[in-house]
């Protein structure tokens, strides 16, 4: 395999990082696809072009846009895609190489030396967007009418449209610009300080990371003395993230007044293309189904773990009948592809390459970034999938779920780079979908009930997590948006409207130690992207209810389906989901999904009987 990485770098045994767990041959990325090497000549020149081709592109159109036809505006349009194209291939790049190794610093400084070059370079283009929104409503439709082909870029061009009525004027949206790395640092401060706290247990010192997982632990004592430590940090550090949030949400109130936006929560309905009242639907839905999901499964867990009355630090906790099976990487490459092959062997055939040409990166390794995720690069390249694969059942699981977006990322590269990506609440339909694709073979192969109940009710905590759980973090930001419009909020003032949110949510099985009242501080959406958490929730609920389509419907489903990832951020949720006969602005659309969830309870009580 041809890598990108310099050969003074150690190689890593990646069983050995596994903790001795043979996991069988592991696959690593082959970034040659992107680039070759750092100092490949192919990725100077790009560079070298990106910049000239800013430079034109703002000499020929600065002050232009409005007198355009049809012809020009076109012109205009795939010159700029194809800028994107190049400068998100040489990020990628840049990108993707640092997460394989965060540690090491060559590679730490091509990263921010190649951001800060692609910066410079594409900053005379804020004109782009800021002059579209000012040309007349009848000339812009004028415009889409006239040519076809340009036609098909109306959807994106709406989508920048949108902002018009909150648009300032260009001298102001400059200097907010300019004045965006002020707010910046706010959100480095946050990093910075969760990066360097450090927690004690049992006389070892342990990062945040490594700390939070201790909570997912067997061992009930160690979860508990894992609570208590991060209650106690944060609690130390408590004014800073006080003073964090206090800042950033003041800045965004001033943001949103200066611009006229009627609530905190629009500009990320605008940026996720979503009604305000249709996300309102989904909390309210969700809201109300906290006694028949998290109340009613927390309480079964409460009974398996044999506990009068459960504490925070066993929200997480393993069940006691879970087992410890490791699952080799060829297991789960086999059951991730046998339940998709199951669905439709086109879905097998185009996740194969991300196995055999070097799109994943499977092995934990040091240096690594943590979790998993699925990177698209661009359209004339292909996905590239991380994961830090340790052969636990849930790791097969998140297997199934970034080749979900990889697939998926793969079937919209066809729209094109304006029009490939799609909103936040559109970006998960594929993995969840692979994900339940691969939960229901799994469930359907389960040798006996204990394992099938171990399987529903891991299913049904993440379910929880993604849904419950985001939609109560929602209600904790708006309501955090909206007090701090009536002045600075104490570290006091947030930790009530945390816990107001909680006991909410999570119900009568628990109590809550001294010190949980702090665990915001070390969320880091609501510092890097106010109000994102809800579309987790959209995602999981627009895909249990086209699950439910499917399940009782099945003849034809896979072509529309398969339509419907293609689209990629060409169409609106209405439009995407028309074909199913669904409609997320229907209040009844999320009872749909969240009746899955409830399903699933009702099986693990009846187990209970």
């Amino acid at each position: 395999m041809t890598t990108a990485f310099p050969r003074s770098l150690p190689v890593f045994d990646a069983n050995a990082s596994a903790k001795g767990r043979d996991l069988g041959d592991l696959p690593e990325w082959d970034l040659s696809d992107l680039y070759t090497a750092p100092d490949a000549p192919e990725l100077k020149r790009d560079l070298d072009w990106l910049e000239d081709a800013c430079a034109r592109f703002a000499a020929d159109y600065e002050g232009q846009l409005a007198g355009l036809d049809a012809a020009g505006f076109l012109e205009m349009v795939q010159r700029h895609e194809k800028i994107e194209t190049v400068g998100g291939r040489l990020m990628s790049y840049a990108g993707l190489r640092y997460y394989q190794a965060t540690t090491d610093a060559e590679r730490a400084k091509f990263l921010s030396d190649l951001q800060e070059k692609v910066t410079i370079y594409t900053t005379p283009l804020v004109f782009f967007t800021l002059e579209l929104n000012t040309i007349e409503d009848d000339a812009y439709a004028a415009l889409f009418t006239a040519s076809d082909e340009l036609a098909r870029y109306k959807p994106a061009f709406d989508r920048i449209r949108a902002m018009k009525p909150y648009q300032l004027s260009d001298e102001l949206e400059r200097f907010l610009h300019d004045m965006g790395v002020v707010g910046d640092a706010w959100m480095k401060l946050f990093d910075e300080t969760i990066a360097g706290l450090s927690f004690t247990i049992d006389g070892e010192e342990l990062p945040i990371e490594s700390t939070l997982t201790l909570l997912t632990e067997q061992d009930r004592s160690k979860r508990e003395a894992a609570a208590h430590e991060l209650a106690r940090v944060f609690g130390e550090n408590i004014r800073t993230f006080a003073r964090v949030h206090n800042t950033q949400a003041k800045e965004k109130e001033i943001m949103d007044r200066w611009r006229g936006m009627p609530s905190a929560q629009m500009g990320r309905h605008l940026s996720n293309d979503v009604e305000p009242e249709v996300v309102e639907a989904l909390r309210d839905a969700v809201v109300a189904a906290y006694p028949r999901l998290s109340h009613r499964y927390y309480e079964l867990k409460r009974k398996w773990l044999g506990l009068d009355v459960m504490q925070v630090w066993d929200r997480n906790a393993p069940l006691p009948m879970e087992s410890d099976r490791i699952v080799g990487w060829d297991e789960a490459r086999k059951t991730v592809t046998d339940a998709y092959a199951g669905f439709d062997p086109r879905m097998a055939e185009i996740a194969e390459p991300f196995f055999t040409k070097g799109w994943i990166d499977a092995a934990v390794k040091p240096g690594k970034a943590p979790g998993a995720f699925a990177h698209p690069t661009v359209t004339e390249v292909h996905p590239y999938v991380m994961l830090n694969y340790l052969g636990k059942p849930r790791d097969v699981m998140t297997l199934a779920h970034e080749l979900g977006h990889g697939v998926h990322q793969v079937l919209a590269a066809g729209q094109g780079e304006m029009l490939a990506s799609t909103p936040l609440t559109l970006a998960e339909t594929a993995s969840v979908f692979g994900e339940m694709l691969t939960f229901r073979a799994m469930l359907d192969t389960a040798k006996d009930q204990k394992e099938r109940k171990v399987m529903l009710a891991g299913k049904v905590e993440d379910m929880i997590n993604t849904v419950v759980r985001q939609i109560a973090f929602y209600d904790f930001e708006c309501k955090l948006h909206e007090a701090r419009r009536g002045g600075e909020l104490t570290p006091d003032d947030i930790n009530a409207l945390w816990m107001s949110v909680q006991a909410e949510s999570l119900g009568p099985a628990f109590e809550y130690m001294p010190g949980y009242e702090t665990f915001w501080a070390y969320i880091p959406h609501f510092v890097h992207s106010p109000f994102y958490v809800y579309a987790y929730a959209f995602g999981d609920g627009l895909v249990n209810a086209l699950y439910a389509v499917y399940q009782e419907s099945p003849e034809g489903f896979e072509d529309k389906y398969f339509d419907m990832l293609k689209a990629g951020g060409s169409k609106h949720h209405k439009a995407l989901l028309a074909p199913f006969g669904l409609d997320a602005s229907d209040p009844t659309f999320w009872d749909k999904g969240l009746s899955m969830i409830e399903g699933f309870i009702d099986e693990l009580e009846a187990m209970e009987e």
